[in-house]
């Protein structure tokens, strides 16, 4: 089990998917009525229901987003987080919309847009003055380069750009104006590229990039990945959760059936260090740091740092978690002894 360490590419495991591996070889090797039936509730994965007003790219931001692998939902209602998708200003409905009481990440989008200092260092700012106003994580995003692919014809149209630059002062300057690339052609990578990724493109195609190469470098340019990773922490207080009610499910089965062998698995230490596991991700998420030693020593430290935590000033969840890293932290350290 990879709790300290890392898992496979180097990544280290969700506490959910931790839990869920632990619970169906339980289930696979001891056959008990129900068990099953929780471990495919687990499995399922988070929904996440993209919001926003008209105009500010709620669709591309969307599309990105289910382009890596998350499970968008139309339905607000059936969602496990929102992301809130604004562009330039804060509107009234953004801030109705920021104050759910749900987990919820605030996009940014359209960062290429403009400003004092440069587009992204611009929208850097404005994000940071979201934050401030609305008390969320707020991501700049520029959505509509996240996936972008490109035929031969295009990037030979790249390449005669790069060869033949054009007059990019404005969109109908670049349209319009005289050159040897056709105006239908360059009013297509317009539209797919707006102008900052266009010029991104040349650039890259300038370098020598290839096609996959200039599909990643505008990728990275739209910022999904960093999106990605703050949804991934917002998202941590959801997966805890469902670990917790699972257990909670789990004990009340093993209650009403009297199967010792149920009972036996929830306290073992595998079942412990996975609830560990999910608790440290919702602590770590708000920017606390745990501390993840490997030795004797760090796992008593952790744990006598988390039961003090614990018994200050904190709210219900971060004391639940308090609780979950110190039992997991002296399991940890009950294996070396």
């Amino acid at each position: 089990m990879t709790i300290f360490g890392t898992g496979r590419n180097g990544v280290r495991e969700r506490g959910l998917k931790i839990f869920v591996d632990v619970l169906a070889e339980f289930a696979a090797r001891v056959r008990v009525s129900g068990v099953t039936a929780v471990e495919e509730r687990l499995r399922a994965p988070l929904a996440v229901a993209v919001r926003g007003r008209c105009g500010v790219g709620r669709g591309a931001v969307a599309s990105a987003l289910a382009g890596s692998g998350v499970t968008v939902t139309t339905d607000a209602t059936d969602a496990d987080v929102q992301v809130l998708v604004i562009a330039e200003a804060l509107k009234p409905e953004d801030r109705a919309a920021a104050a759910d009481p749900g987990p919820t990440l605030v996009v940014l989008n359209k960062a290429d847009l403009g400003g004092a200092g440069g587009p992204l260092d611009s929208a850097e700012r404005r994000a940071a003055e979201v934050a401030a106003t609305v008390g969320l994580a707020v991501v700049p995003m520029i959505a509509h380069l996240a996936a972008v692919e490109f035929d031969d014809e295009q990037v030979a149209a790249l390449r005669v750009l790069v060869a033949n630059p054009a007059d990019m002062t404005s969109t109908d300057a670049f349209v319009r104006s005289e050159h040897v690339l056709p105006a239908e052609v360059r009013g297509s990578l317009l539209t797919r590229l707006d102008r900052f990724g266009l010029a991104h493109a040349v650039l890259a195609v300038a370098d020598g990039a290839s096609t996959a190469t200039l599909t990643q470098r505008l990728r990275v340019l739209s910022q999904v990945d960093r999106v990605l990773a703050h949804l991934d922490g917002v998202a941590a207080p959801v997966r805890y959760r469902r670990v917790c009610a699972a257990v909670q499910e789990l004990r009340l089965l093993a209650a009403r059936s009297g199967d010792h062998r149920l009972e036996e698995f929830l306290a073992s230490d595998d079942v412990v260090i996975a609830v560990m596991a999910a608790a440290v991700e919702v602590v770590e998420a708000s920017g606390t740091t745990v501390d993840r030693g490997h030795h004797a020593d760090a796992h008593l430290r952790r744990a006598r740092h988390w039961r003090h935590y614990g018994q200050g000033p904190v709210g219900v969840l971060h004391r639940r978690c308090a609780a979950d890293i110190t039992r997991g932290s002296l399991r940890l350290l009950g294996q070396q002894r």
